[in-house]
């Protein structure tokens, strides 16, 4: 299953990026922990590249990522030029306190009264900008919801005297280049309802924790998992919580919905869908094998207008 989505605002989202990019010291990725590489939307990078602006890449939603492979995102995005990454969850103010000090750091020469550190807050939707706007704010500026493409519109607000901020709508990419990104950030809320079919990235998504977390599948839905598999999974789903349409037969739909609400608010536990090794698995399956080095430029570079550059790509 190939699932893509790129609502019309987004073309005009990004242009407007590049515009403000010019007048910004730094750059806020927020990326979803669970699914670090797969919410990186690679025109972000394209855009924070050609201006050499430095980045703080926030894993966000670190509270429902497995701790072990979200260290291993922090290790790898640590050892990149011009990045400082770090995970928190955008909704614990204590974890959004530390976000300002960690910019000044990264952009020293700006700060103060007269020279105010301008910052641009990016990435895909939902996964946490808006949030993190209101927190670092402490008032409510920007709309959040749990439905992708919330924000619509730039934002600049100041953060005290020394920081202006500017929210940016959430921008997908116009091809997601490998099916598995896109069925990770459909089963991670990211991308419009419209765009997926729930039954068949709820079966992805159980494959997934099947062979990673089973444990957590027994934990929370009472059935054993050996010699399963995802089908199997989501009609365990449904037998457990008696899912069932008119004539007995069992609602796969709901069951779905259901599974991938747990994974999404962390009823499930904490689960994360991709680990850099996994990336390279991935990878090494489109190309030969890349070290690990290469994972965090895994996208293709695009022209200005949002095309494939094919003079212009690194594989």
């Amino acid at each position: 299953m190939s699932i893509q989505w790129y609502p019309g605002h987004m073309n005009a989202a990004r242009k407007k990026a590049a515009e403000a990019m010019e007048k910004t010291d730094m750059i806020i990725e927020v990326l979803d922990a669970r699914v670090p590489q797969a919410s990186r939307n690679p025109m972000i990078e394209e855009l924070r590249t050609f201006r050499q602006r430095p980045c703080l890449k926030i894993l966000n939603k670190s509270d429902l990522a497995d701790p072990v492979a979200t260290q291993k995102w922090l290790d790898l995005y640590n050892s990149q030029k011009g990045v400082h990454a770090v995970a928190l969850s955008c909704k614990k103010p204590s974890d959004v306190a530390k976000v300002p000090g960690l910019c000044l750091k990264i952009a020293p020469h700006r700060g103060t009264a007269l020279k105010p550190l301008r910052i641009m807050i990016m990435g895909i939707p939902n996964v946490g900008k808006s949030t993190l706007m209101n927190a670092l704010l402490k008032k409510r500026v920007a709309k959040v919801g749990d439905e992708p493409a919330v924000t619509k519109m730039q934002q600049r607000l100041y953060l005290g005297n020394n920081m202006v901020l500017t929210d940016t709508p959430g921008m997908m990419w116009p091809k997601i280049e490998h099916p598995s990104d896109g069925l990770m950030l459909a089963a991670s809320h990211a991308i419009g309802s419209n765009a997926l079919i729930e039954e068949e990235v709820a079966t992805f998504l159980a494959d997934i924790v099947l062979m990673h977390y089973p444990h957590l599948l027994t934990a929370r839905y009472g059935f054993p998992t050996e010699g399963i598999d995802g089908v199997s999974v989501i009609e365990g789903v449904a037998l457990r919580r008696g899912f069932r349409i008119k004539g007995g037969e069992l609602d796969l739909e709901k069951a779905a919905h259901t599974f991938l609400q747990d994974y999404r608010v962390g009823a499930l536990g904490r689960v994360s869908l991709e680990t850099p090794e996994s990336r390279i698995a991935l990878l090494a399956s489109f190309q030969p094998p890349p070290s690990l080095s290469d994972v965090a430029n895994d996208d293709d570079e695009e022209t200005e207008d949002g095309h494939d550059d094919k003079a212009s790509r690194r594989r």
